[in-house]
């Protein structure tokens, strides 16, 4: 399988963003602990596909305009990972829930340990919304791209969802904020 890759500046540093061509199959922060080593037989191609539409996605999540992403997603993982990734789309935008929590909505109430592991090994990262997960007791417990990053991300959703709110408020529209990912 040939993979591209390029890169995309954001508020919370450079992101690494890879694909098979078709699908997004990566995004990663700098300091990722999971982010893979580039080789040299990857391509470097900012035209190939989806990366013009998750730039424009991304640049829309950051200024606040989307909440709910519509890509086409080929994470590399076990059918537990994978279980565990696809949760994650469910919950809502500005939002957290806890390890325990996840794990009963895949219907493992005793795996959250198992499912803070998938997590943390979550390789489309921002997009499959691993920094919406918390521990039990509220407190920001492990990201891939950092503690710091995780709060600002947060922090940002909090922001825009209640400023989303409040202009839903007063037309009398709700904010579900369920996010919708194709291919996953």
């Amino acid at each position: 399988m040939t993979t591209f890759y390029t890169t995309f500046e954001s508020p919370v540093g450079p992101l690494l963003l890879m694909s098979d061509g078709q699908s997004l199959t990566g995004l990663h922060t700098d300091s990722d602990k999971q982010r893979p080593v580039m080789r040299p037989d990857w391509i470097r191609d900012e035209a190939a596909v989806p990366f013009a539409e998750v730039i424009a996605q991304l640049r829309g999540y950051f200024e606040g305009r989307v909440t709910e992403f519509d890509l086409p997603l080929a994470p590399n993982g076990s059918e537990f990972q994978l279980r565990v990734w696809r949760e994650l789309r469910g919950i809502p935008y500005g939002e957290t829930i806890s390890y325990a929590e996840l794990a009963r909505r895949i219907g493992r109430p005793q795996a959250s340990r198992a499912v803070g592991h998938a997590n943390a090994r979550n390789p489309v990262s921002i997009i499959v919304p691993c920094h919406r997960v918390i521990g039990a007791d509220n407190s920001l417990t492990g990201y891939a791209g950092g503690l710091e990053r995780k709060r600002m991300l947060l922090a940002h959703e909090a922001k825009h969802r209640g400023m989303r709110d409040e202009g839903r408020e007063a037309r009398g529209k709700s904010n579900k904020g369920q996010l919708s990912l194709a291919g996953m």
